[in-house]
């Protein structure tokens, strides 16, 4: 499976999975966290995958709330 995501989380819009793969790079390199050439997170040390997953939640909402900001005028 080198290569292939082991995520098993399912898309409500599948066509996003290229915006938050994107997502989740600019998130790393922000941070400063080696992403995985063959994509296993496995041996991610935990406080990172944290760190990552908590960066990019914020960032979604940030998004929603502006978009919806956006909506409400």
């Amino acid at each position: 499976m080198a290569g292939q995501s082991r995520n098993s989380n399912t898309l409500v819009v599948p066509q996003a999975t290229q915006a938050l793969q994107q997502m989740k790079l600019e998130a790393a390199q922000e941070l400063g966290i080696q992403i995985p050439a063959d994509g296993y997170y496995g041996n991610v040390a935990t406080r990172d995958a944290g760190s990552l997953g908590g960066y990019i939640t914020r960032k979604l909402v940030q998004i929603a709330e502006q978009q919806l900001a956006g909506q409400s005028r």
